[in-house]
């Protein structure tokens, strides 16, 4: 399915630095009126547009009174929902006077209110044509199950248009991240005002993306984990990692593709490096079950970089019509390109990353050495996939002696191979250790959280190692590390390889050289 937006840009009028005019909704959750105005403070000072007050999530309730309070003293424009159970809400009470309440909030003054479509009618016929022209009609539907077919959610907003919905909104739930696609060709296309969002973590684009494909508006809490639907990002990454207001119909989107992918810290580096120089960029974290089945269902020039990490760097080759040669003798990619003819081109840098990391930190000890410090060391890989490969490559490369040890002894035999070296199964790793002053790297997932107490080789094993490298940079000193260096050895942190392998993917991404430093500073304090 291919995503075309026209490239046109927007400001709204006083906001010369927006380049959208679709708005920031941060839900209302608390148990009484009183913590609902704190949080609608709290909202405004947040950079929400306006505030979704969740009737059902109150303990108590006079209509009245407290709908009228909550319109008077609420900062920012109010969107008034009541939501039943029967549609993932709180309420559980009589359906006449929940949509009563909701009647008394257009009268009194609300901006927006939400009504299901499933009541709609029944609302609409208390209504008697009494509809207040400021307040705006949000008709909705939520589907917690799955994400239908275009052609069923084309037939959804038909229904939610003929409703009378001044505004049409649908949210559906992410099987796969390729359904967002399906939501994002009905919201570019449609001719209403629509609210349009794939719930769960696989539909976090829909939620980000809304500026780009013509959103009326997306969800964003106030609080990590205090969501009104699943998935929803807070404010504050809207608006200071993903750069919402700067979204627009020709921003490119680039991420990362993994499983799981949310720990990765690439967005907040990629996307703080776009904004520092003005490139008209976003990049996501992008949950991936099927590497094939997410480029071909993202196949515009709009979806134009990608980084990718565990478990798809291999599959991920497979899929691109170039390689590069070293990334080809490799196995695997770690950055793919599509160019401007829509073709993929696939490299990998993790190699470049890691490596010079390793010799640099050699290199402290031996300023003068000439060649690589790594040639003729005996240099162990934990891991036989598409980082594994990397380093094994990279090792052998500057001229040292190779051992791939791996959880199935077959695919270390196969990297051992391939490298000229030996492998050995992760059973016989702690007992193995024919020198001192050998280099192991880990380019496993073992020690990540939230697995933070797991390590792939004993403690009492480390002591012949001169230098240890980890992979894994959530956290940034894993249990390997830390008994590492207890053991005397020199670590390498996977933020050292991340930071190393992001230069040329940034490169190749904008067409701008990296900033070295800028990265350097942004990752020391992470």
């Amino acid at each position: 399915m291919e995503l075309v937006v026209d490239s046109g840009v927007e400001k709204m009028e006083g906001e010369a630095m927006r380049r959208n005019q679709t708005l920031i909704c941060a839900p209302i959750m608390a148990d009484s009126v009183d913590q609902m105005l704190i949080l609608m403070q709290k909202a405004k000072t947040s950079g929400a547009d306006l505030v979704e007050v969740r009737l059902d999530s109150l303990k108590s309730f006079n209509p009245r009174s407290d709908i009228d309070t909550i319109i008077r003293q609420c900062p920012l424009p109010t969107l008034f929902t009541y939501r039943p159970t029967w549609e993932g809400g709180q309420y559980a009470g009589d359906e006449m006077s929940r949509l009563d309440a909701l009647r008394l909030a257009m009268e009194l003054g609300a901006d927006y209110i939400d009504v299901e479509l499933k009541a709609i009618d029944e609302f609409n016929k208390a209504l008697h044509g009494n509809k207040s022209t400021k307040c705006k009609l949000i008709v909705s539907s939520h589907n917690y199950e799955n994400t239908p077919s275009s052609e069923d959610l084309g037939n959804l907003v038909a229904r939610i248009q003929a409703s009378g919905a001044d505004i049409v909104k649908f949210a559906t739930t992410a099987q796969d991240i390729t359904d967002v696609a399906r939501v994002f060709q009905i919201t570019v296309h449609s001719q209403v005002p629509i609210i349009a969002m794939v719930m769960g973590e696989k539909g976090l684009m829909s939620r980000i993306l809304c500026p780009k494909f013509g959103g009326y508006l997306t969800f964003g809490t106030l609080e990590v984990g205090k969501v009104s639907a699943p998935g929803q990002p807070t404010i504050e990454n809207l608006l200071n990692l993903y750069n919402f207001r700067q979204l627009g119909p020709d921003t490119r989107i680039f991420g990362i593709i993994g499983k799981p992918v949310s720990h990765s810290k690439s967005p907040l580096l990629y996307n703080e490096a776009f904004r520092s120089v003005g490139f008209n960029g976003v990049y996501l974290h992008l949950l991936v079950d099927d590497v094939a089945n997410f480029f071909r269902t993202y196949a515009s020039l709009d979806f134009a970089g990608f980084s990718c990490t565990i478990p798809h760097k291999e599959a991920a080759l497979d899929c691109c019509d170039e390689v590069d040669p070293t990334a080809k003798s490799i196995g695997a990619v770690n950055c793919v390109v599509r160019r401007p003819d829509g073709k993929l081109f696939g490299c990998n840098t993790d190699y470049v990353g890691a490596i010079s990391a390793i010799e640099e930190a050699l290199q402290g000890s031996q300023p003068s050495i000439s060649g690589s410090p790594l040639a003729g060391k005996l240099f162990l890989v934990i891991g036989a996939g598409g980082a594994g490969k990397a380093l094994a490559y990279g090792a052998k490369e500057k001229g040292a002696r190779v051992v791939i040890a791996n959880r199935t002894y077959e695919r270390a035999r196969e990297l051992a191979d391939v490298v000229g070296g030996q492998a050995l199964s992760l059973a016989e790793l702690s007992s193995f250790h024919p020198e001192n002053d050998m280099i192991l790297a880990n380019t496993t997932s073992i020690g990540m959280q939230p697995r933070v107490d797991d390590t792939p080789i004993d403690k009492e094993a480390l002591r012949y190692y001169s230098l240890v490298f980890d992979a894994v940079y959530t956290p940034k000193i894993t249990r390997l590390l830390r008994e590492a260096q207890e053991s005397g050895a020199k670590i390498v942190t996977g933020v050292e390889m991340f930071i190393g392998q992001a230069y040329e993917q940034y490169e190749r991404f904008t067409g701008l050289p990296a900033p070295k430093e800028f990265f350097k500073n942004i990752m020391a304090t992470y």
